[in-house]
């Protein structure tokens, strides 16, 4: 809060709970025609918030070290007979490592079983292999459209104005996926003529 704001609240008349709120540095919200109110900080707790590991999933970036999801899965089968059942297993190995979610640590779980080929599933390997493979595919496509898109151009000769060059490029670049796609291949079209 900045202190001028923090001041002028301090000298107005509050209630005793109000100016021990803001003497503990508790943010003080002041509506018009409202009285004030405070609203105490959130704890701090150690890792990432579940919105910052929302947000690091989405990026694609793991939201629990790799090292972590392991010793939680060692975890959870060293503790089996220490619980009724697994549910509760989970929870207290969750609860001992602060991990984000219950069902976070079941995934992992049945994702090392299937990596183990103890459960039926896509293994970790081959959800790699096919994403590799979803990418090359997607390359591939990418590169046919832009040979389909520059091949007439190149047959009538790579000898051309540099305007009618730019004129294409301008013409084609959104379905070619950008501009360096057909100057690459205009780059290697050259270089195999000469």
């Amino acid at each position: 809060m900045p202190s001028k704001v923090a001041d002028c609240l301090r000298t107005t008349e509050l209630e005793p709970a109000e100016r021990a709120a803001l003497d503990q540095g508790t943010t003080i919200r002041r509506g018009q025609g409202y009285t004030l109110r405070t609203a105490p900080s959130p704890p701090y707790t150690e890792g990432p918030s579940p919105a910052a590991s929302r947000s690091m999933a989405a990026r694609g970036l793991p939201a629990v070290p790799l090292e972590l999801r392991r010793r939680a899965v060692r975890m959870v089968a060293e503790a089996r007979d220490d619980y009724p059942n697994e549910t509760t297993d989970l929870q207290a190995v969750t609860e001992k490592l602060r991990i984000g979610s219950r069902e976070a640590l079941r995934n992992w779980l049945k994702q090392h079983e299937i990596d183990a080929g103890t459960c039926p599933g896509t293994t970790s390997e081959e959800s790699a292999q096919l994403k590799a493979l979803k990418d090359e595919n997607a390359e591939l496509k990418r590169s046919n459209a832009v040979l389909e898109a520059t091949a007439p151009f190149f047959v009538a000769g790579l000898d051309r104005p540099t305007h009618t060059l730019v004129a294409f490029i301008d013409e084609h670049w959104a379905r070619c996926g950008g501009v360096e796609p057909i100057c690459r291949l205009y780059q290697s079209e050259r270089c195999r003529a000469e």
